[in-house]
């Protein structure tokens, strides 16, 4: 007998994705070793990036403005939201919907093999798992989470601070990292110490020593400690060739630049529900030849952004970040924006010197071993 559509991933993007289908009259199954497993990690993003159906419950903070540091500190006036991680959880409801606590051992066209013997079979397949284990530039991220009064120096007046490059590695040998600061709700506070990008990136050790070091020792009141480390690429590079159609940070719905990809796996969420609700292979709708383009000028993005000194990389995002802001958000979060996407990589390369223009284009231009082809 047919499950309907199969789901494997209880994640962000695999429980909106059976949400939504669920909402739509969709069968769906869904398939996790631990499908109540309440969430942990922080997730934000900018606000204009939400679906409208996400609902207020799954909001801990939002911040109209938020601040961008390298030599001087400045603010982007674009709107940013961090959510209530366990409240977008519980608002991704699952009434009704079949659920397997189960791990898939392996996914064979419309067949789902579980490590209990069992196996499913679907009308379709999504795999929403995550980025599984492979050799890619990693983020990482060591945090704190402390009260107001704690923040309040750090923050000096601001709601939220995106990137703070001040006071951080100046060594041309050391690979840079910034504070992050927002804001939790509930008067809590979430203080980062972040290496954007690496291959290999920082250490959870030294992310958590240079952290103690920018705040002049570890506040006393830690209310809890976050660690963040993940791969900044789907499980492959090329998603809309893959053989299952992969979802959310397994499928390349991660900007490999910043590392986000909740909110754009929410928003495309509807996309796939109406494609697998008229039989569709959602690969097909999601990956246009003007998607895929952007995929890889961001691959290329990453690559140059790994071959950048501290201080180049702070130059990199000041120039970025005084772009106009249409500018910033067609890098950021259009998925299909060639030309927006284009326009910004040639703005931030004519606005830094030659020195850091020449690195950029080195690393643009050439194909690293962890990205194979690009193409």
């Amino acid at each position: 007998m047919s499950s309907g559509v199969i789901v494997a991933g209880a994640g962000p993007a695999g429980r909106a994705l059976v949400h939504r289908l669920a909402r739509a009259g969709v069968p769906v199954t869904l398939v996790d070793p631990s499908p109540d497993r309440v969430w942990r990690s922080t997730f934000a993003c900018w606000s204009d990036e939400l679906p409208e159906w996400v609902e207020q419950s799954a909001v801990a903070a939002r911040t109209a403005r938020i601040g961008i540091a390298g030599r001087e500190l400045e603010e982007v006036a674009r709107g940013y939201t961090v959510f209530d991680t366990p409240g977008l959880q519980r608002s991704l409801t699952l009434d009704g919907v079949p659920t397997r606590s189960a791990r898939v051992v392996e996914i064979d066209g419309a067949r789902v093999h579980l490590d209990d013997g069992s196996v499913l079979t679907g009308d379709a397949v999504v795999d929403c798992r995550g980025a599984l284990p492979h050799d890619a530039p990693r983020q990482t991220a060591y945090g704190i989470v402390v009260d107001a009064e704690v923040a309040a120096p750090v923050l000096d007046g601001h709601e939220a601070l995106l990137m703070d490059w001040r006071g951080g590695a100046t060594d041309r040998r050391a690979l840079p990292s910034f504070l992050y600061v927002v804001p939790l709700g509930g008067g809590e506070y979430l203080l980062e110490e972040t290496c954007l990008a690496g291959h290999p990136a920082l250490g959870l050790d030294e992310l958590e020593r240079r952290l103690a070091a920018r705040l002049g020792g570890m506040p006393s009141g830690i209310r809890r400690v976050e660690h963040v480390d993940f791969p900044l690429t789907g499980s492959s590079l090329h998603p809309w060739r893959d053989p299952v159609f992969r979802f959310g940070a397994a499928g390349g719905f991660k900007n490999p630049t910043t590392g986000y990809s909740v909110a754009t796996s929410l928003m495309c969420t509807d996309a796939v529900v109406a494609a697998l609700a008229a039989g569709r292979d959602p690969a097909a709708d999601l990956w246009p030849p003007s998607t895929r383009a952007v995929h890889n000028l961001r691959l290329r993005g990453l690559s140059a952004l790994l071959g950048l000194s501290p201080s180049q990389t702070v130059a990199f995002f000041e120039a970025f970040f005084t772009m106009p802001l249409a500018a910033q958000r067609s890098y950021l979060s259009k998925r299909d924006d060639l030309t927006g996407t284009m326009s910004a990589m040639t703005r931030v390369i004519a606005a830094v010197d030659m020195r850091t223009r020449v690195v950029v284009a080195r690393g643009a231009m050439s194909t690293p071993a962890w990205a194979g082809d690009a193409g």
